[in-house]
């Protein structure tokens, strides 16, 4: 078996752990009071929005939040669930149109140890994906490699989302 070794991980594993995601600045109720353009905020629904990942894995990647700080997806009201749902469906075909990939990524980690950047306040993730998108930038160079800037990727998602609603 062969392993990576990651140690520059060490500082960020060991100040995240203790908060345990109880922070009172919760980055995902915080960015809603701000501009959608300061923010990155692509889409404002009912109970939830669509927000860009400000450290992406691949362009277009996004992150469906719901309003409600809450810490676990079975605590989430079935409306607000259901809505989270559907915008998720909305973006895949989002990103499929602006950036035709070869699949997507959709998912959650719920909870620090299940590898939740943002623990205290629950998220989906659905970024695009091609075949052959991961290299040896990620994996040795500790890098990613982004064909585009943040603003121009929130630019497109928010363009085609208006165009939805």
């Amino acid at each position: 078996m062969d392993y990576l070794w990651t140690p520059w991980r060490y500082a960020y594993i060991s100040a995240a752990s203790k908060d345990d995601g109880k922070s009172s600045d919760c980055i995902f109720c915080e960015l809603p009071k701000r501009s959608d353009e300061e923010s990155k905020i692509v889409y404002r629904g009912e109970r939830c929005f669509i927000i860009l990942n400000s450290f992406p894995y691949t362009s277009g990647h996004v992150m469906v939040v719901p309003f409600a700080h809450l810490d676990e997806l079975q605590k989430l009201p079935e409306t607000a669930a259901h809505e989270m749902m559907t915008l998720s469906q909305k973006m895949e075909g989002v990103l499929r149109n602006v950036y035709s990939p070869d699949g997507v990524n959709l998912g959650m980690n719920i909870g620090r140890a299940a590898g939740a950047g943002v623990a205290g306040h629950i998220h989906i993730h659905v970024l695009p994906r091609w075949a052959g998108d991961t290299n040896f930038m990620t994996a040795v160079g500790e890098s990613r490699v982004l064909p585009e800037a943040l603003e121009e990727t929130w630019r497109k998602l928010k363009r085609e989302m208006d165009q939805l609603t």
